[in-house]
């Protein structure tokens, strides 16, 4: 099991949230099933910092005010839509003796031969699996060798994923991870018949001589 540790402080609620942020602190709401819910503060770097590492789907080991300590997951962090900085987070209890249900991401490792050798085009259908398994067991990733794809006809399917026997994956088997498409191929526009130009530039002349000769025809 991966774990990381995070510390914070309790945080005054009458505070606004701005203000944590403009004094370099995130605000971050904990809570979960069998706990009260806590409203805490932690240091912009350090959380941003933890979060690039940890992901959603490591244990993380939180201790507030230097005493307090206790287990959780990163259940939701929210971003500002312009800078892209961090503005809030969540946390979620964990209790170890109880089956977490969460995502963890995949890894796409090796070399596809239908892509180095016949010019085909990588497509994942997914970069992440939902698992079911006990803290203990939680795992930061699964790596998935893509060097097996050796045409447009392979495929990686989820039953196909080296997952440890501890964790349970719950998408369907045979749900596509990763497969390799031919490149594209631009068709090039046909060039205009010699014969239809042809037929035009009679057609042309034909109107011409008839527009003459009604001019003549007038004349007269």
């Amino acid at each position: 099991m991966d774990t990381v540790t995070l510390k914070l402080e309790d945080r005054d609620t009458s505070v606004r949230a701005k203000d944590y942020l403009s004094q370099g602190q995130i605000p971050v709401e904990y809570y979960g099933k069998g706990v009260d819910n806590r409203s805490m503060k932690v240091d912009y770097q350090t959380f941003r910092r933890l979060y690039n590492k940890a992901g959603g789907n490591t244990i993380v080991e939180v201790e507030v005010n230097g005493k307090d300590k206790f287990n959780a997951l990163i259940h939701n962090v929210d971003y500002h839509p312009v800078t892209d900085t961090i503005m809030h987070a969540e946390l979620i209890n964990v209790r170890m003796d109880q089956e977490i249900h969460t995502q963890v991401p995949l890894n796409f490792v090796g070399i596809a031969p239908a892509v180095k050798e016949m010019g085909g085009i990588l497509t994942t259908n997914t970069t992440e699996i939902e698992v079911k398994c006990l803290p203990k067991d939680l795992i930061h990733e699964v790596e998935v060798d893509i060097s097996g794809l050796v045409d447009f006809h392979s495929f990686i399917r989820i039953e196909d994923l080296n997952v440890p026997k501890t964790v349970e994956v719950l998408n369907q088997p045979d749900d596509v991870v990763a497969t390799c498409v031919a490149p594209r191929v631009e068709e090039e526009p046909e060039p205009a018949a010699a014969g239809a130009d042809n037929e035009g530039g009679e057609a042309a002349e034909g109107d011409a001589s008839a527009e003459g000769g009604d001019e003549g025809a007038k004349e007269e």
